[in-house]
């Protein structure tokens, strides 16, 4: 979901933006009107997040997958390692990728997931002790499909590559604790097609591999983001999401409202014999809530009816069944009050 003001917005200035006459899709990306966006547009994503100045602002392609590859070529080289944890879907395929473009060896994997009873929950390394030489470790603070989300900081010798593609700007972090920080925009900065990528200084200096020029991260640093043509429209609209966020109080005003949506949907979830979530209280993601009807031959019938209640996207990942609430920023809490009450409805008529 997007904010419903971003989105008025953008409609009304489809096709003339700024007063130039034309839509922002029109326009050179090195125009000076364009150019003025997307400084403000970093201005803003730094001041949100708190970035510090050793920290490089990037405005990329590829989405998180695309960031999967970029990684591993900006940064092991031919003989470095890394370590990658493990906790779902999508840091088991940030594996997968690394693996695709490394020799035996160079990237080692930590599972995180402890199940007791059918409920996940995480379990954290110690890394006190540790003394191997990695590049970075990698992980994935929130996986979307299993509904899983880190929020306890990782204390590791190396610097921290985070996939922050479902949670970035849903609470407050501390950016000086990684060293890298990449998300694809399509959660909470605005559509598909755009990347941002937060790194640090000392990251740049480490070896890297042939690549792509457009995710070579050290060429996009020296051009601004602009080797080649970025994708305008959604840079644009990432830039109005970030606007919208500042009006609403920034991150740690949307943290106390997606606290209080996760918490709406969670405590009902745990009231109700009619349905069951199946991660650990510590682990549960605030930003998809994934759960499940006891009796799963209901599901079809739950999904028709929530879409005839107009509450859309529900249904589970491919890979884990059941439901899936994904409730990002842009999802007001009356959107999940919403969807408790048709709950509640449906598991009364069909106990």
């Amino acid at each position: 979901m997007l904010p419903k003001a971003v989105m008025t917005k953008a409609q009304s200035e489809l096709l003339d933006w700024n007063g130039l006459g034309t839509s922002v899709m029109e326009v050179s990306h090195r125009s000076k009107e364009f150019i003025a966006l997307t400084d403000r547009a970093e201005a803003d994503l730094r001041e949100l997040m708190s970035i510090p100045a050793n920290y490089h602002v990037l405005f990329m392609h590829g989405g998180g997958r695309g960031q999967f590859s970029a990684v591993v070529n900006n940064f092991l080289g031919k003989n470095g390692r890394a370590l990658y944890l493990e906790s779902g879907s999508w840091s088991s395929s940030a594996v997968a990728e690394a693996r695709k473009l490394t020799s035996d060896g160079q990237i080692d994997t930590i599972d995180l997931l402890v199940e007791d009873n059918g409920v996940k929950r995480v379990q954290l390394p110690d890394f006190s002790a540790a003394n191997d030489d990695y590049r970075y470790l990698h992980y994935c603070p929130n996986e979307t499909v299993d509904g899983i989300e880190i929020f306890d900081d990782i204390n590791c010798p190396w610097p921290i590559v985070a996939d922050m593609s479902s949670n970035i700007m849903s609470r407050e972090i501390d950016v000086s604790k990684f060293g890298l920080i990449y998300a694809g925009a399509q959660k909470n900065i605005g559509p598909s097609g755009l990347s941002i990528v937060i790194v640090r200084d000392d990251m740049l200096k480490l070896p890297s591999l042939p690549q792509s020029s457009i995710m070579d991260y050290r060429l996009a640093v020296k051009h601004g983001s602009m080797y080649n043509t970025p994708p305008t429209f959604a840079w644009y609209l990432a830039a109005e999401v970030f606007d919208w966020l500042k009006q609403k109080g920034g991150v740690s005003a949307m943290a106390e409202v997606n606290d209080k949506k996760a918490q709406c949907l969670y405590q009902f979830i745990d009231s109700c014999d009619f349905y069951e979530n199946r991660v650990g209280q510590a682990n549960r993601s605030q930003m998809n809530v994934v759960f499940y009807l006891k009796d799963e031959t209901l599901n079809d019938t739950f999904l028709n009816q929530a879409k005839a209640a107009g509450l859309v996207a529900l249904k589970g990942h491919r890979s884990v069944g059941g439901m899936r609430a994904s409730i990002y920023n842009a999802m007001p809490l009356e959107g999940v009050e919403k969807l408790v009450e048709f709950m509640k409805d449906f598991a009364e008529k069909n106990s």
